[in-house]
């Protein structure tokens, strides 16, 4: 594949360039076709992704929606089989201004305003339409083999919310046919993964822009499987000694300018609120709560480490387009501890907290993730508390206590807490890109900060180390995971039905009934289905809706023998069980976590 480059040579093009250049040529095709279909359209910026391309665009009063998509779509093919060439030229920045302007490209020129005084201007034009681009690009449009524009949404100029909302069209191109179509597999079947339309689906979880945006609300079955998961974490934290406590979600801006929240995060955080002269914030995490917490009496050595616990309401202002169900939202509940250790305590902790986090990915079957070594970028003065001293010693300390536990990982600059380095823990999801989970941060900076201190063995007064970790992550993260790994079929342990009792007919309904109400008074989380459905479609509705492990059918054989059909959702096969022995089965599997 040959492409053109800025000073205008033609090559051959790299194999690792060959996706970004063919994205990027069409997201000048797309531009082009729209320009075509709406000409009072001005382009902001359009670049190739990892996964495709988008263009920006300020469409004026034209509201566009995905039925408009495939009229681009056919106009670009329109542009392919025209074989345009792209040719390139530069222009001194007063041209290159003139140029936009003539044509209405005001964001062009705005660009052009931003762009270093010595920058080279250049331009690549195809047929009619001429874009102010770096390229390279393809050398005609008929290279182009395989396109699909994908969706629609909103993005502000510049990424800055004080500026206008522009339309952004997303698409994607590869080599050929044979490509696209796996890659539009694979976004299929992340769609039937996606855990917003499974939790729409499977009523888990609602948002309401009435209550606000990154704001969800977990329905009854959505609150069963927290409380499951809530139950299954604090228990295993209490096994190992931790405290756990209930903080308010306020503080006040002084709270977070003593931790340095205020001067790192603020941007992250919702607006302050004044009440009686005194400035208060929605919390964005807890490890301030805690620290004064942890101030409120003396310690000894002989009390550390001390672990607190507590699953913690938290709010972040996020920015609309990054919201995500409850992937990412503007409130979640982080499964959150901070553990106060003598600095002798830190490898023993430290080798606790992974053991609890792979033990626990071991009960969820996590076994696609890998650890990572986040560290601070020396050369950023703003992200990170300056203290060179103090971030060596944090760092070669959970570097030295990762390799004596035999923990295999790799480091990465710029992703550590402002504070301290940190092990993240990042899963691979069935669909998308990895993220992180799990995490462990060492921090010597903020019990510095609270001015905390423990009295030693030899009675002098010293500053202890806090671990901040969280094992699940936020609940709500953490969900979303399981959803869209085990697409809504979750195991016994955390269904939020785990059997649906299924009537034949209203014949059956009174021994359906009791077998229900025996199964409830047991504690198991039963349900009946008493609609006047035929039984074929309560089973399918059961399992293939409800996603229900175990459906109960009760008809005349079953009201004569005493017993009940069970239909299993995993084999689709019926065995007949007592009550009683059906109770023991599920008990069983619950307690194993099966």
């Amino acid at each position: 594949m040959k492409i053109i480059y800025n000073d205008g040579h033609v090559a051959e093009c790299p194999e690792e360039l060959e996706l970004e250049v063919l994205r990027h040529s069409t997201a000048h095709i797309m531009a082009q076709a729209v320009k075509r279909l709406y000409p009072n359209a001005h382009f902001a910026y359009g670049p190739a992704t990892e996964k495709g391309f988008h263009y920006d665009i300020d469409l004026g009063d034209v509201k566009l929606s995905d039925e408009d998509l495939p009229a681009i779509e056919k106009e670009m093919q329109k542009i392919v089989k025209e074989n345009l060439p792209f040719k390139v030229y530069p222009l001194p920045r007063d041209e290159a201004v003139k140029l936009m302007q003539e044509r209405g490209e005001i964001y062009k020129v705005e660009h052009i305003a931003d762009l270093p005084a010595d920058a080279v201007i250049t331009f690549y034009q195809q047929g009619e339409y001429i874009d102010m681009c770096v390229g390279p690009h393809l050398c005609y449009t008929k290279a182009l083999k395989a396109f699909k524009l994908m969706s629609l949404s909103g993005a502000y100029w510049k990424n800055d919310q004080k500026n206008k909302m522009l339309t952004r069209l997303n698409g994607t191109a590869f080599r050929n046919q044979d490509e696209l179509a796996a890659y539009l597999k694979e976004v299929e079947e992340a769609k039937a993964r996606d855990h917003r339309r499974i939790g729409k689906d499977m009523q888990l979880f609602m948002t309401d822009d009435l209550v606000g945006r990154g704001l969800p609300m977990f329905l009854p079955k959505g609150y069963t499987l927290w409380q499951q998961l809530e139950n299954y974490i604090r228990d295993k934290e209490v096994m190992l000694g931790y405290q756990h406590v209930l903080t308010p979600c306020v503080g006040t801006v002084d709270l977070y300018k003593t931790s340095g929240h205020w001067d790192h995060y603020k941007d992250n955080m919702f607006p302050a609120m004044e009440v009686e002269g005194e400035a208060f914030v929605l919390r964005p995490m807890n490890c301030p709560h805690h620290m004064r917490i942890f101030a409120n009496r003396p310690h000894s050595y002989r009390d550390l480490p001390i672990r607190i616990g507590e699953i913690a309401h938290d709010f972040r202002f996020e920015a609309s387009g990054t919201l995500k169900g409850i992937e990412r939202g503007r409130h979640f509940c982080q499964n959150d501890a901070h553990l106060f250790v003598t600095p002798e305590q830190i490898k023993d902790e430290v080798s606790a907290v992974c053991d609890l986090i792979f033990s626990t990915y071991k009960d969820f079957h996590i076994t696609d993730y890998r650890c990572v070594l986040s560290l601070r970028d020396p050369e950023d003065k703003v992200k990170y508390h300056q203290d060179d001293e103090m971030w060596e010693k944090a760092e070669s300390a959970l570097r030295e206590v990762l390799t004596e536990l035999g923990i295999h990982f790799t480091e990465e600059i710029g992703e550590a807490a402002f504070y301290g380095p940190k092990l993240d823990v990042n899963v691979k999801p069935a669909v998308g890109a990895e993220y992180t989970l799990s995490t462990c941060q060492l921090d010597f900076c903020l019990p510095a900060k609270f001015n905390l201190k423990y009295i030693d063995k030899d009675g002098v007064e010293k500053t202890p180390v806090v671990l901040h970790r969280a094992i699940l992550g936020s609940l709500d993260r953490f969900m979303a995971y399981l959803i869209e790994e085990t697409k809504g079929i979750f195991p016994v342990w955390l269904a939020p039905v785990q059997a649906k009792v299924l009537p034949v007919s209203d014949k059956s309904m009174d021994y359906a009934e009791k077998v229900y109400q025996q199964l409830k008074e047991m504690r198991f989380r039963v349900e009946l289905d008493d609609r006047n459905e035929k039984i074929g479609y309560k089973i399918r509705y059961a399992r293939q809706e409800d996603k229900v492990p175990y459906m109960i059918i009760i008809g005349e054989k079953e009201i004569a023998e005493g017993n009940i059909s069970v239909r299993d959702r995993e084999t689709d096969q019926t065995t007949v069980y007592s009550i009683a022995d059906f109770a023991a089965k599920l008990a069983q599997e619950i307690k194993e976590r099966k």
